[in-house]
């Protein structure tokens, strides 16, 4: 009998052996195609040897040293490189242990800044439907997954959401990209005015949507259409990349395709690619120089922050993806693979929708393609899918509530960036035979 607390009480998973490239296995001996990276963490697939060495080496040196006393080289060099490497303006590294911790971070710190601004009356955050943001209440709050959400909703703090950007099922048949976009732009301004631009603090989305809406990226001018409203109000844009980011849409950050500007940053996840739990909060110049000149101190901390042998794993994983040319492979293998998903489900009668960018992708079910009607939620389409695939040795993340938390289902696809053409075909096949099982 285990004594873990696991996350489903009725289903026991198998425990596992060992990973090796894109695989994971079991302690009987099977193999599973790790198909989504576990959930887009994954990027460099389990036994890279140059990541592994810098965590051996680093613990060689010092484990743990605590913030509150000790800076480190690892979380020096990660921090300096971050920024490097991040959108122009992106100025300063706040290292975390997760995404939830990033995310956390980056709201109190758009409150802190503004209380420290002289513009206390700024506290409300505005967000999207069917974004998802963390697990932890402030994440949790701004998040618009709605199944997460509902049994907490009396503990989370008062958020304002706005509708996604979801062409497939939105756009008007008379509408352009682009002035799709403008309209949802036009939605975000009329939200501010109703709560009163002063009283506005930030705006947060993912740049493409992960989880809860399986790799819905943008349309053109989107982003850019929302930098400009932000920019006219005095308000924050804060993009989670947490799982989009990290070369899993094909360029270091999501948002460099849509050449938009954050004021912060949110990473996590492929920042450590699984090796240690690391992730980060950047933000501008502006925003920790007025801190700095104010009160001086970051009401905000975690134990774990800045955790040497995290930073230096991080660093390795930066190493590979951008030195060793993991990104731009990301970007090719990943058009490989939608190519391939559109080869073998692009004409099945239950995919609506094939979407994402990279080696980010996703397939929205439906029971209709015609007029795109969603499966009745109690077919529990999503984990029965997610079973069978894994029956067929294939780990994906299926979820269910894709279009309003209570209906629709997709499928999300977030292979290791090491994925080979020959594992292309084994994941369309065995991604084919789940859904044959299950549909």
């Amino acid at each position: 009998m285990s004594h873990i607390f696991a996350r489903n009480s009725r289903h026991i998973p198998p425990q596992i052996s060992h990973g090796d490239g894109a695989y994971l296995y079991d302690r009987d001996g099977k193999a599973y195609l790790d198909g989504s990276g576990g959930a887009a963490v994954s990027c460099l697939g389990h036994s890279d040897a140059a990541v592994a060495q810098a965590i051996r080496e680093q613990l060689g040196q010092v484990a743990f040293a605590h913030t509150g006393f000790f800076t480190s080289q690892p979380a020096e060099d990660l921090a300096e490189r971050l920024v490097h490497l991040a959108p122009e303006g992106i100025d300063q590294v706040y290292l975390v242990s997760g995404g939830s911790e990033a995310v956390e971070s980056a709201l109190k710190l758009a409150r802190q800044y503004y209380v420290e601004l002289g513009q206390p009356q700024r506290r409300h955050v505005i967000a999207r439907r069917q974004s998802y943001h963390g697990n932890t209440l402030g994440a949790l709050a701004v998040g618009g997954n709605a199944w997460r959400r509902a049994q907490f909703d009396p503990m989370l703090i008062e958020t304002h959401h706005v509708a996604p950007c979801y062409a497939y099922r939105d756009q008007r048949a008379d509408e352009t990209p682009q002035a799709y976009g403008l309209r949802l732009a036009a939605e975000l301004e009329a939200k501010i005015h109703e709560l009163g631009p002063e009283t506005v603090m930030g705006f947060i989305a993912e740049p493409v949507v992960g989880a809860t809406a399986g790799a819905l990226a943008p349309v053109p001018g989107y982003f850019k259409a929302l930098r400009e409203i932000c920019d006219r109000h005095g308000i924050l844009l804060i993009l989670d990349e947490v799982m989009c980011g990290m070369g899993r849409t094909g360029t270091l950050f999501a948002c460099e395709q849509d050449q938009v500007r954050p004021d912060i940053l949110a990473v996590a996840k492929g920042l450590g690619a699984g090796y240690q739990p690391v992730g980060a909060m950047l933000c501008s110049a502006q925003i920790h120089d007025t801190i700095a000149a104010g009160s001086g101190f970051f009401q905000h901390g975690h134990t774990y922050n800045g955790h040497p042998i995290a930073a230096a794993a991080a660093n390795a994983v930066l190493s590979r993806l951008s030195d060793d040319g993991l990104v731009t492979r990301a970007a090719d293998i990943g058009a490989k693979l939608r190519a391939a998903l559109e080869d073998q489900f692009g004409q099945h009668p239950h995919i609506g929708d094939i979407r994402g960018r990279g080696m980010f992708l996703g397939l929205e079910l439906v029971a209709d393609r015609g007029s795109k009607t969603p499966f009745p939620s109690e077919t529990n389409l999503a984990p029965r899918l997610k079973a069978a695939a894994f029956e067929a040795g294939l780990i994906c993340y299926p979820m269910g509530g894709t279009i309003d938390g209570k209906q629709g289902a997709h499928v999300l696809l977030a292979p290791p960036f090491i994925l080979s053409e020959a594992q292309i075909g084994e994941l369309t096949e065995k991604l084919a035979r789940a859904l044959e099982a299950v549909l």
